[in-house]
């Protein structure tokens, strides 16, 4: 396996970490970094032992600061400086959007805990993740109007889903830092914890959902969440709950969660996500870029 230099990739358990470890620029994106995560979760989605993925920062400042603005770091928003007249070309791309579809992909659970400053693509990555921890001194920051571009990496389509309309607009026009208690009411976090309780915190509901729960079952929910909430009828939810219910209702998971169940003991489900998910998945054409 290679070896990373702007992240580090740490197993415990079900449970894979991804830390993005740049701590004396307060963890900020560049391009190699994103290319690093992306290669992070190809890894834990082809290793049918994780069950659930962490995402956090080094040091106790900053889970992540922004994109890397230095002129040496390569991190721009987009893969070449060179201006581009056709602008479906490859190279005009959001680096950021590029991660957070790579996320919003994933066949494992992914749970965030910010550990201090996320501003700009710091917030907007964290977005494509199911669940969201923060510590008491997180800041988060949609500054984007205040630099002069927009919104970046899809959060025009992740962000109104997690807090609506009204809270999103006034956290992107105004584009102010704001702390965790403000984030907790909106919605966007889920809880927040002492810094030095954070990781402790992430790790226990990561082992929730390993311990408990059918890995394939899991992979299932996060993708049908995710993509039929979007639709505009209910209808076409039914139409895939009502396959994947049928099919999966009669293989071995669904067996040994009612054994289990039944004689009151812990799973053992045997079902991998590599290679045991129902032939109906996935359902939907991945759209290309244009």
């Amino acid at each position: 396996m290679s070896a990373f230099t702007q992240i580090r990739y740490e197993v415990e358990g079900p449970v894979a970490t991804i830390v993005l470890d740049r701590p004396e620029k307060l963890n900020a994106y560049t391009r190699h970094m994103m290319g690093e995560i992306c290669a992070a979760l190809d890894r834990s989605d082809a290793d049918d032992a994780i069950r659930a993925v962490i995402l956090t920062g080094a040091g106790e400042r900053a889970f992540c600061a922004g994109a890397d603005l230095t002129p040496d770091s390569g991190s721009g928003p987009f893969s070449s400086d060179e201006e581009v007249d056709d602008l479906s070309d490859e190279r005009v791309r959001d680096g950021g959007g590029r991660l957070a579809l790579r996320m919003f992909n994933s066949t494992k659970p992914l749970i965030v805990a910010c550990n201090g400053v996320a501003v700009g693509v710091g917030a907007t990555m964290q977005l494509a993740a199911d669940i969201r921890l923060a510590s008491d001194n997180a800041r988060y920051g949609f500054v984007f109007a205040k630099r002069g571009i927009v919104p970046e990496a899809a959060s025009s389509w992740f962000l109104p889903r997690l807090v609506g309309m009204q809270t999103a607009l006034e956290w992107c026009y105004t584009g102010r830092i704001f702390g965790a208690g403000e984030a907790l009411d909106a919605g966007l976090v889920r809880s927040v914890h002492p810094q030095a309780e954070l990781l402790d915190a992430a790790r226990e509901l990561a082992r929730e959902i390993a311990d408990n729960a059918a890995p394939v079952s899991v992979a299932m929910t996060r993708a049908m969440m995710w993509r039929l909430s979007a639709l505009d009828h209910p209808m076409k939810a039914h139409r895939v709950d009502s396959r994947a219910v049928y099919r999966m209702s009669r293989g071995a998971d669904a067996e040994e969660g009612i054994a289990s169940f039944r004689e009151k003991r812990a799973p053992d489900f045997p079902g991998r996500v590599g290679e045991d998910m129902p032939e109906i998945y996935p359902w939907w054409e991945e759209p290309e870029y244009e």
